[in-house]
């Protein structure tokens, strides 16, 4: 009988510190927004409040200095210092500044394309106008692949869609 009194005190103990394990291993301990207490090996989130922080890993809790009181006129005249930013954060402002500079040459390019497409076209129509107003005989080829000249009327609607190519082209 002397043996299993040995046996069960340390089954005893065993299970005691296998329910406390996680506690015991557990460092930090802080209180979630539900209101429930969370354990972790590691620090809380960085949205938890420092007074819902209940254990830190065998380190007293920073006290925070107390700030000193600045009159209105020395936080006017104060000037703002910025903090100097970092590697990572003037590789991505160089990165957007090249993706700007891209994006106004493309912008650039098109427009040079379409300034040249539209003088291209100026140029077409002008010389067309200049066959209409010259009276010269104007065949063109019909939807069912006949040929037809150009009547009175026909050159009157070709002179206005001429003029509107030329209103829209030659600026």
């Amino acid at each position: 009988m002397s043996r299993t009194v040995p046996a069960l005190l340390l089954s005893w103990l065993g299970l005691t510190a296998l329910l406390y394990a996680p506690a015991a291993h557990a460092q930090w301990k802080w209180r979630d927004a539900s209101g429930a207490i969370q354990y972790s090996d590691r620090p809380p989130p960085a949205g938890v409040p420092e007074s819902a922080i209940l254990q830190r890993p065998y380190a007293p809790r920073p006290v925070a200095a107390p700030k000193p009181v600045a009159s209105d006129a020395d936080a006017a005249s104060a000037p703002v210092a910025k903090p100097a930013p970092t590697k990572a954060e003037s590789e991505l402002e160089a990165k957007k500044r090249k993706a700007e500079e891209e994006q106004q040459a493309k912008r650039k390019a098109e427009e040079e394309k379409n300034a040249k497409a539209r003088a291209d076209n100026c140029q077409r129509a002008r010389q067309y106008q200049k066959t209409l107003n010259d009276g010269i005989r104007i065949a063109r080829t019909n939807a069912a692949g006949e040929r037809e000249i150009l009547d009175d009327k026909g050159r009157a609607e070709e002179m206005q869609r001429t003029q509107e190519a030329i209103s829209s082209n030659c600026k």
